[in-house]
Order: structure tokens, then C-alpha cells, then sequence
């Protein structure tokens, strides 16, 4: 059974399910006012080889992912640009599951988006005004964290100790809180900014109710597992858990967060720093599939920083593996090898310890290279081991056989050149593989190509 680290706990537990055989998970998406960067792809990535590996071992997953498509960051880039908020959001959405497709991310069985469930905001803020844990004052409606049990228990502080807001977001309405840590349920509209209406007077949801009313709506109270990166832990999911313990609601089981991307400083990738890198920036220059490999050679709690040298090392190791599935796939197929999908098992299962996962795959490759040199009877299970850890990772390989007609017969000129000692000529031909793009492997069995 899979352990994971939970924060609200601070150890690896296990990741106990409310229903058998059935995986219900909330993640924290994006707020579409800008590309994405490197930093929301991790998150993705992370929580995506998870439902991945979760599936592979036969469990059923709904994943439900919102869109946060109105806050402060949205509005204010309207305003700038003179442009509808709408257009902003529609776009960006388009842009992030675009980028999301290229990276191989499955797609969440639900995408809730926020300005779909403002009357089911209203409804829940409503509730806990009336039982005397929220106050309305001249700018919104607020809620009240000392009436709430064991406030900061995500944080892992004592109220007393807890400073006013938190993350990227403004501080909205400090000088009307009757606590620092108090937190906007609903805002009042300014002039020009998009409404809704409330028996508090028009305005918008603050940030921190959306998710807790899609989460309980969506997946019901007491679902499995909450995921987010580190920096939502405080405010934002202290602050949904706090509206749901408010109202008596069971929430999360169990609380998952991913460590940043960092710069060659150590800080934070964020937009509000600007030292974020874009990533789809980085998937034009890289194939897209060298940011999942990195990712899985780091453990998803530890920080990250992606350079030149370990996006190189992805790519090479993602070389090998394409190679290998070129070598191998004429190979019958067989069954896996049980003993190495066991221990395969016993490394996610560890706090989805991917990097030891990872270095098992590789060393079953290096196995199974010997084994079919050896021509070897355990050879097709090795292989088959490998190709079942590689869908576990969602890790989709690239055996070449998508190499045009042209292309293939260049290759087999090369090894007919080589056959005749013409190494002139098999040069010529490798340099005009290479200049267009392929990679080009020559073995004793003869030559493969692959994008």
C-alpha cells in the first residue's frame, strides 16, 4: 500500500482510502492570467506520475483539478492591457492544457472553475456568518480564525505566532480584521470590476473558498488526498481547511505537497520574484518528455533547480531508453518480470521514492541489454518490466517507427558502406542523418535512427 508524507501529520503514512479500491484527489490548479512556468509543471508532473503509478497498480482515480479564472491577477492585467477579463482567462486556460498535452499530463476527470460555483460560495459563506464564525465589515465578509479549531495545523504554528496573509496575494483589508490572520471570504467590487450579487452586496469570492466548495461538492466530505505545492500549504490550504472545520465538514485525509523549482540561487521560481522560467519555452527547445525524466531522477519533496546540466542529463537518459526500445522491439513479448515489478512497488510505495524507482529502471535496462546480447531466456520479461515502470511513470517511449521511407533507406545505405569498408561514405551518410535531426546508433546488429 502506498505511504506518502502527509503535511498535517508531518510523517509518511498510509494513504488510507474512503472507499476500496477508489482514489479520490483534490489538486490546487492554475490561476490563467499568465503562461505557465517551470514550477507549475512540476506540480503537474508530480501529482500526474502519481495517478499514474495509482492506476497502474489497478486503483481507480478521480482526480479533480480547478481553474481559478477570476482573482486580483486576472483583474489587474485586464486593466493594464485594456482587455476583457474573459479574454484573458479563455486564452490562458487554452495555453496550460496545451502545454499540460505536451507534457503528457492525463487530463483531471474534473476541471471546476471558479466563477462556476460563486452561488455555492455564497451559499457556504452565508453559513458560517449565521453560526457566528464570519463577520461582514465595509470592504467584505471574513472569517474569523480564532473561532476555529486548531488553526495552523498545516502551517504547524500557533495562531499566536502567525503574521497577516501569506504566499503571493495582497493582504486584502488589514485594517478591518478583527485578527491578523483573519482572511476575505467575499470582496466588495470596486468600480469597473467584475460582480456577483450576495446579500453583502456585489462582489467576488475570495481566494481561499473556491476550492473548499468545489473539493466537497465534487469528491464529498473526508476525500482521500489534497495536493498543491509547498508554497499553498499557508495560507491558501490552511484556509480551505479552516472554512470546512468551521462548518463541522470533514475534509482531506491526507495533505501532499511538492517542493519548488528553484533558481541558481536557491529561490523560488514565482512570478511575483520574476525569476520564472516559462515552460513552454523549455518544451521548444527540449523534447517535452526530458522535464517528467528529471523530475522523476528528484524526490518530489526536495527542491529542484533546472539547468543546462541535469535537462542535458534527462535528455541523454531519455536517449537510452528510446534506444533500447528500438533495440528490443522485435522481441517476443513475455511477462514481466515479477521480482523486478516488486521491487518497483516497494520504491513508489516508499513516499514515492522515484529516483530510487527510476535508478531500478535503469539498471533493468542495463539487465536486459545483456540478457538479449546473451540471447538469454529471461530477456523478454526484463524488457517487459521495463515497458510496464515506463507506463507506471507515464513515461511514453519512442521507439522509431515513425522513421520516413527516405530516412530509413539512408540508414541502410550507411551499413551497406560500412559493409563494402567504405567509412567514407557511412560518414557522409551519418553527418547527413544528424544535420537533419536524428539520432543515428550503430551496432553489430546495424544501424538505428530516431528523432
Amino acid at each position: 500500500m502506498l505511504h506518502l508524507y502527509d503535511s498535517a501529520t508531518r510523517e509518511v503514512r498510509e494513504l488510507a482510502l474512503r472507499e476500496p479500491g477508489t482514489v479520490s484527489i483534490y489538486l490546487c490548479g492554475p490561476t490563467v492570467y499568465g503562461p505557465p512556468h517551470l514550477g507549475h509543471g512540476r506540480a503537474t508532473l508530480v501529482y500526474d506520475v502519481l495517478r499514474r503509478y495509482l492506476e497502474w497498480t489497478g486503483l481507480h482515480v478521480r482526480l479533480a483539478s480547478n481553474i481559478t479564472d477570476i482573482d486580483d491577477s486576472i483583474i489587474n492585467r485586464a486593466n493594464r492591457e485594456n482587455r476583457p477579463w474573459q479574454d484573458i482567462t479563455h486564452k490562458c486556460e487554452a495555453v496550460w492544457f496545451e502545454a499540460m498535452g505536451k507534457l503528457g499530463v492525463a487530463r483531471p476527470s474534473d476541471v471546476p472553475h471558479a466563477t462556476e460555483y460563486v452561488e455555492q460560495m455564497v451559499a457556504m459563506i452565508g453559513e458560517l456568518v449565521d453560526i457566528g464564525r464570519a463577520y461582514n465589515t465595509d470592504d467584505g465578509v471574513y472569517l474569523s480564525v480564532e473561532s476555529v479549531e486548531d488553526y495552523g495545523l498545516l502551517a504547524n504554528q500557533r495562531l499566536s505566532d502567525m503574521i497577516e496573509g501569506g504566499g503571493d496575494r495582497e493582504v486584502f483589508g488589514a485594517g478591518n480584521k478583527r485578527h491578523p490572520a483573519d482572511f476575505v471570504l467575499w470582496k466588495l467590487a470596486k468600480p469597473g470590476e467584475p460582480s456577483w450579487p450576495s446579500p453583502w452586496g456585489d462582489g467576488r469570492p475570495g481566494w481561499h473558498s473556491e476550492c473548499v466548495v468545489m473539493s466537497l461538492d465534487l469528491l464529498g466530505e473526508g476525500f482521500d488526498l489534497h495536493c498543491g505545492g509547498m508554497d499553498l500549504k499557508f495560507p491558501h490550504h490552511e484556509n480551505e481547511r479552516a472554512q470546512a472545520v468551521a462548518l463541522g465538514k470533514r475534509f482531506a485525509n491526507h495533505w501532499m505537497h511538492n517542493g519548488f523549482v528553484v533558481d541558481a540561487e536557491g529561490e523560488k521560481m514565482s512570478k511575483s520574484l520574476g525569476n520564472v522560467a516559462n515552460l513552454l519555452d523549455l518544451m521548444e527547445q527540449y523534447d517535452p518528455r526530458a522535464y517528467r525524466m528529471l523530475l522523476l531522477q528528484s524526490h518530489y519533496r526536495g527542491p529542484v533547480t533546472v539547468g543546462q546540466d541535469n535537462i542535458d542529463a534527462a535528455v541523454n537518459s531519455l536517449a537510452g531508453l528510446d534506444a533500447f526500445a528500438a533495440r528490443t522491439s522485435s522481441i517476443d513479448v513475455a511477462e514481466p518480470d515479477a521480482d523486478v515489478l516488486a521491487k518497483f512497488r516497494d520504491r513508489m510505495d516508499d513516499d514515492l521514492d522515484t529516483p530510487a524507482a527510476t535508478a531500478l529502471l535503469f539498471d533493468t535496462v542495463r539487465r536486459a541489454n545483456i540478457a538479449v546480447d546473451a540471447e538469454a531466456p529471461e530477456a523478454g520479461s526484463l524488457i517487459a518490466a521495463v515497458h510496464e515502470m515506463c507506463t507506471a511513470f507515464g513515461l511514453v517511449l519512442n521507439a522509431g517507427g515513425d522513421v520516413p521511407a527516405d530516412i530509413a533507406a539512408k540508414a541502410a545505405a550507411l551499413d551497406a558502406a560500412r559493409a563494402a569498408k567504405d567509412f567514407a561514405t557511412a560518414d557522409a551518410l551519418r553527418a547527413e542523418l544528424q544535420a537533419d535531426g536524428w539520432t543515428v546508433e550503430t551496432t553489430k546488429t546495424g544501424t538505428q535512427v530516431r528523432r
